[in-house]
């Protein structure tokens, strides 16, 4: 096996390092939840508070460390954030649109949702739904959409 080039050498620090980017994204709340080495968890948390020129250096200084350790399970730590993130995020979206069509007068969704998600309690959607129409011809925001919304993403949680 051939010793690798110092160009070589030079990408892979600097993937490396695009990879502790991506761990400065994540929540604390993961990083904690996550078996990461504790001197790589630190110096990410720290790297948070940091700007610029320091930031830049922090993080090479968290590729070094990720060059130390074994790289395969912190990969695999992030990949599953990541798809964490983006189910979350497309739930939500889910929401947004479920509330906007019940908002805008597709009574035939109540019926879907009520599929899609046992246990929904249709007359307490339904009244929500008729204060949150109330309160958008009004022009009020008193929170009745919120509280829609909220009803949506906790029986979406619930299925």
């Amino acid at each position: 096996m051939e010793p690798l080039s110092k160009t070589q050498k030079k990408r892979d620090a600097e993937a490396l390092q695009v990879f502790g980017e991506k761990l400065l994204k994540l929540p604390d709340e993961q990083l904690d939840a996550f078996d990461l080495p504790a001197e790589i968890r630190d110096a990410v948390k720290f790297a948070k508070k940091l700007r610029h020129g320091a930031l830049r250096r922090q993080l090479q200084y968290i590729g070094t460390l990720m060059r130390k350790a074994e790289v395969g399970p912190i990969e695999e730590i992030v990949a599953r954030a990541e798809a964490s993130n983006r189910r979350t995020s497309a739930a939500f979206k889910k929401t947004e649109k479920w509330r906007d069509e019940l908002l805008s007068g597709n009574d035939m969704l109540v019926a879907e949702i009520a599929g899609q998600c046992p246990g929904t309690d249709i007359k307490k959607l339904h009244e929500l739904i008729q204060k949150a129409l109330k309160e958008k011809e009004s022009n009020n925001q008193a929170g009745a959409s919120k509280a829609l919304f909220r009803y949506l993403n906790k029986i979406q949680d619930r299925s």
